[in-house]
């Protein structure tokens, strides 16, 4: 396991980018540039190649702007409590906004010397259904690309129109590599990728759909880096290390990994050389960061932000959530899982809550706990399922769910504090709307808090197992009730103190 990448010229400036592009990566934001942007720096610094990355941004021109006024170049600062590194990893070989330069873009897919398509885009990025993981052919943006009356605006759709420029030009083999925090994030955008391609009209279906299968791979990684937003305080000190201006600076902790499955179909980059690891099957690693790692980071940042905290360091040093932590981690989570070989059980769970503590950072708990909706699916139902087909209730997932609510969906009355209402969540209006209409049931406050959740699970939320399950919602309903009656602490307490009575997990 990889705990810290190879320092790459500290406080200098690099040489100019590569000449060539190998790869063209969607999605232009902190986690990027701090994480396959380094590791493929890394790995320039070993082998020659032409792996220049072109990066996209979806909407937003102010990065690719700064990265080609500063010569695509920029630092990315490395902050522990012990010491502050800025290194520039030089790796871009461009910068384009798929909004603005649609057809540039669809040219940069379909370009022969492609031999990587990359993408961090988050898990809302995909536009697919949470009740069937299909792509939601509903959303008016995936209606727009089927028809293809107008430039793509889906990640899936930008990928597929490339495909297909691709097919029809030159039709050489290319990766598409998906670097988000979905589970099976390969086969998921396989899958995405070919429920696209098969609701197209005939004759594009039964052209491009062959030499997908025959010449495209889509291999799944795991990715793992603790990136926060940029802030003026980390423009200074890039300022101050190197001195020279950066606009788009971005910090990270020591720690990074990657975990891939070698299935490239036109070669990679030496990734190795930079600390990426590969396997033939990355789900055990995957499953150890949505769950050891993301799981427990969110109920971190929902607890830490009704209870006041700006950041997660400063969360997790409150011994009610430090104690919730280690309660899901270790109670909830890791018997749903299967610790692959190669990693300490105990050294990378310590290596967890030092991450967590690394005040240096300040990651902030709005940032962690923003778009849950989409975060929580692919974290707390399968555990929970598992644990009550077993006869056990979850408590702390319970307490996940719980927080969750109070901070994007607060009862009536009930003020979750300032990081909780500045959190980000597509389903704000949605699960407001249905805390309006249980709030209207002739109801007392908890029978009506038991309604919101049971409509809240119902809605699809948080898939469709849960619902056979109503325990588990009267439980969500009840830790909801003691956040907003006497606080974040005494839900948490509460938990705790019931999954001491629970049945432990055998095997």
């Amino acid at each position: 396991m990889t705990t810290a990448l190879p320092r790459l010229g500290a406080g200098t400036v690099a040489a100019k980018p590569p000449a060539e592009t190998g790869l063209v990566h969607l999605g232009l934001g902190n986690f990027h540039r701090a994480h396959q942007a380094v590791h493929t720096a890394a790995a320039l610094a070993h082998t020659e190649g032409p792996w220049g990355i072109l990066g996209v941004a979806s909407r937003s021109a102010g990065v690719a702007r700064a990265l080609r006024e500063q010569d695509m170049r920029y630092a990315v600062v490395e902050i522990s409590p012990e010491h502050t590194e800025v290194t520039v990893p030089s790796v871009h070989t461009g910068a384009l906004v798929a909004a603005a330069q649609p057809d540039e873009v669809l040219d940069a897919l379909a370009a022969p010397g492609t031999a990587v398509i990359t993408m961090t885009v988050t898990e809302h990025g995909y536009t697919y259904s949470p009740r069937t993981h299909g792509l939601d052919f509903d959303a008016p943006a995936v209606r727009s690309d089927l028809r293809g009356d107008a430039p793509p605006r889906t990640t899936i759709g930008q990928i597929v129109r490339g495909l297909q420029r691709r097919q029809r030009t030159h039709a050489a083999p290319v990766t598409v590599l998906s670097c988000d925090n979905l589970v099976a994030n390969g086969a998921q955008t396989e899958r995405l990728v070919h429920e696209f391609t098969q609701a197209l009209p005939a004759a594009e279906r039964d052209a491009l759909t062959p030499w997908l299968e025959s010449s495209v791979t889509f291999p799944s990684s795991m990715v793992d880096r603790i990136v926060p937003a940029t802030t003026d305080a980390y423009r200074e000190a890039v300022a101050a290390r190197l001195g020279v201006r950066d606009a788009v600076p971005v910090p990270a902790e020591p720690f990074s990994m990657w975990v891939m499955e070698d299935r490239f179909a036109a070669g990679r980059p030496r990734w190795e050389h930079g600390g990426a690891l590969f396997t033939a099957d990355v789900e055990p690693y995957e499953l150890l960061k949505l769950r050891l790692l993301n799981g427990t980071h969110s109920l971190i940042a929902y607890l830490g932000a009704l209870d006041g905290r700006a950041t997660v360091p400063e969360s997790i040093g409150r011994p009610f959530v430090a104690e919730a932590a280690r309660g899901v981690l270790r109670g909830e989570y890791l018997p749903s899982l299967t610790v692959p070989d190669d990693i300490d059980l105990d050294a990378y769970v310590g290596q967890l809550f030092e991450r967590w503590a690394n005040t240096a950072l300040g990651h902030r708990t709005q940032q962690v706990g923003s778009d849950g909706s989409v975060k929580l699916r692919q974290r707390v139902p399968e555990p929970a399922l598992l644990h009550l087909r077993a006869g056990r209730m979850p408590h702390r997932l319970a307490l996940t769910v719980a927080a969750y609510l109070c901070c994007v969906a607060p009862p009536e009355g009930f003020s979750p504090g300032p990081h909780a209402a500045a959190m980000v969540d597509p389903a704000r209006g949605t699960l407001a709307a249905i805390a309006e209409r249980a709030a209207t049931a002739p109801a007392a406050s908890g029978a009506a808090r038991a309604a919101f959740v049971e409509a809240v699970l119902d809605s699809g939320l948080l898939g469709d197992g849960l619902t056979e399950h109503p325990s588990f919602g009267g439980r969500i309903a009840e830790l909801i009730d003691v956040i907003v009656r006497f606080g974040p602490g005494a839900a948490a307490a509460e938990a705790a103190r019931a999954a001491e009575c629970e049945p432990q997990p055998t095997g």
